[in-house]
């Protein structure tokens, strides 16, 4: 995710609320008005405008109105069509809890030459997130280093965590006041279907990654006649709520993981980590005991390891940053590498307003167990056999076991948008396992799955391969789908996976999707 500064949170949070007026449902439909953004950069020529547009808070969603809650400011991009538009594509990255703003103009330099012509891209920062306001904060200091191994090994190291986690969800409530009822995934929902109407929009087309696939097929669900086309991409599960989806998740994370042990091992010229997955991943856990023991400068421990080294679950272009730094700490003893590459990708006060939000969303959006036993019980089973990221996923999304907004039954998607849907997935995704992909084209009569076979990445389309792109360009020009049944595995069409990363230079061509659904969500 793209890291927010969170050093205002609960002064400002509380002015807003405080100060907030009731807006009615129909002040979303007032159209808006676009000008230049103040912190939003062009991408090559897409040069994104920039708008807000107030909604209700309480958008009856939850099922409890409160017609005394105050207003929600939207905080919207937009990158022109640049000669006549056809068409209005709205983007998310994810999540939950990322902004969007900045999709508006990644997506728009990513698209066919035509498509730029005629399609306006627009991007929004979801309710509580980004530059929308009023937005979730709750404790920076939970990031604070060193954090307390996430591994417990005692009983009383378990009720120190869960007492942090409780801690942490109690902060949330305190600090964002009605807004926690009012963050699921159907008042996101709402509120695209407000930025809709304010577009003028008849229909919109829709491109969704990571959570934005059950964002974008919950919209298709709610309003089948305002989407003409939906294309999804790494695919959440919506067979499973996301207690469930999170202990799914941990095993395909760890196959993820095998994979850059792999690729490291086959590159054991350069990193000299080992010649076999099994070396590499025992130099990994190596480092992870020594920095429970010492950890380095005071500041980087178990916990901020395993938050920098999930990074190589969600995009191969992190490898060479990932191996370069485990090879130069594990077997060079130099820990310079490391400590960049957590300063890069690692978690740090600033994943705070994305945390926070993204629990408001998983938290509200299904039922979780409140009981220790169950959580502790699902987490040594899983760590069992997942231990990459088991007991850091758990302690990811422990909070909602006493989170004190309201959680709604799951919302189950489903039916037949007129234009169909294009659904794209990675046979290797870690954070959605592919199996979620088939799934997800089981609820939607008329959608197609195309997969990339031996893809690592955590969202594929608009990111280079051939094959993939050339489908989603031919969709969004004029509905054209893969024939059903052409790709191998059950798959409509297979695409070859791009080259995996050279050794060198150890340097990411892009910036990863980071959600838990993701994108770890927001990690």
């Amino acid at each position: 995710m793209k890291r927010l500064c969170a050093g205002i949170a609960a002064v400002t949070m509380g002015a807003v609320l405080a100060g907030g007026t009731p807006v009615p449902a129909a002040a979303a439909a007032g159209g808006i008005d676009w000008g230049a953004c103040a912190d939003l950069k062009p991408r090559g020529d897409a040069k994104p405008e920039c708008a807000e547009l107030t909604v209700p808070m309480d958008t009856g969603a939850g099922g409890r109105e409160r017609a005394d809650t105050p207003a929600v400011t939207l905080a919207l991009s937009r990158v022109p069509a640049r000669v006549k538009r056809e068409g209005t594509l709205l983007v998310n990255p994810g999540g939950p809890g990322s902004p969007g703003r900045d999709w508006a103009a990644a997506t728009a330099d990513g698209l066919p030459a035509d498509l730029r012509d005629r399609f306006d891209v627009v991007g929004f920062d979801p309710r509580g997130t980004g530059a929308s306001t009023p937005a979730i904060h709750c404790d920076p200091g939970y990031y604070t280093p060193v954090r307390p191994d996430g591994i417990p090994h005692s009983t009383a190291e378990a009720a120190v965590l869960v007492s942090r986690a409780t801690s942490y969800a109690d902060t949330c409530a305190e600090r964002n006041g009605p807004l926690l009822d009012h963050m699921g995934t159907l008042d996101s929902v709402s509120d695209m279907e407000s930025i809709r109407t304010a577009l003028g929009a008849e229909r919109i087309d829709y491109l969704g990654y990571s959570y934005g696939t059950y964002l974008g097929a919950a919209y298709a669900t709610q309003y089948p006649d305002r989407i003409r086309r939906l294309v999804l991409d790494s695919i959440v599960d919506p067979r499973r709520p996301w207690y469930e989806s999170n202990l799914a998740q941990n095993r395909s994370l760890e196959a993820a993981a095998q994979n850059f042990f792999g690729w490291a091992a086959r590159n054991d010229a350069t990193y000299a980590l080992g010649g076999s997955a099994g070396e590499v991943e025992k130099h990994y856990y190596s480092v992870r005991e020594r920095l429970a023991e010492a950890p380095v400068d005071d500041a980087l421990g178990p916990v901020e390891y395993e938050s920098t080294y999930i990074l190589a679950a969600y995009a191969s272009d992190t490898w060479p940053v990932l191996a370069r730094a485990l090879a130069d700490y594990a077997v060079r003893d130099d820990p310079a590498a490391l400590k960049a590459a957590h300063k890069r990708f690692g978690e740090n006060a600033d994943s705070d307003p994305g945390h926070g939000a993204y629990l408001a969303t998983q938290c509200t959006d299904a039922q979780w167990p409140h009981d220790w036993p169950t959580w502790r019980r699902d987490a040594e089973q899983s760590h069992a056999e997942a231990p990459f990221q088991s007991w850091s996923n758990t302690w990811y999304n422990a909070p909602c076991m006493a989170w004190a907004g309201d959680s709604r039954p799951w919302f189950e998607v489903g039916g037949q948008p007129a234009g169909g849907a294009l659904l794209v997935q990675a046979t290797d995704d870690g954070p959605t396992p592919v199996g979620g992909a088939y799934a997800m084209r089981d609820r939607f009569t008329g959608s197609r799955l195309i997969v990339e076979d031996g893809g690592v990445d955590h969202g594929v389309a608009l990111n280079g391969n051939a094959c993939v792109d050339g489908a989603v360009a031919a969709y969004l020009r004029d509905g054209t789908l893969p024939a059903p049944g052409g790709g191998a595995d059950g798959a409509d069409r297979t695409c070859a996976a791009a080259p995996q990363p050279d050794p060198e230079p150890a340097e990411p061509q892009r910036e990863p999707l980071r959600h838990r659904h993701g994108p770890h969500a927001t990690r």
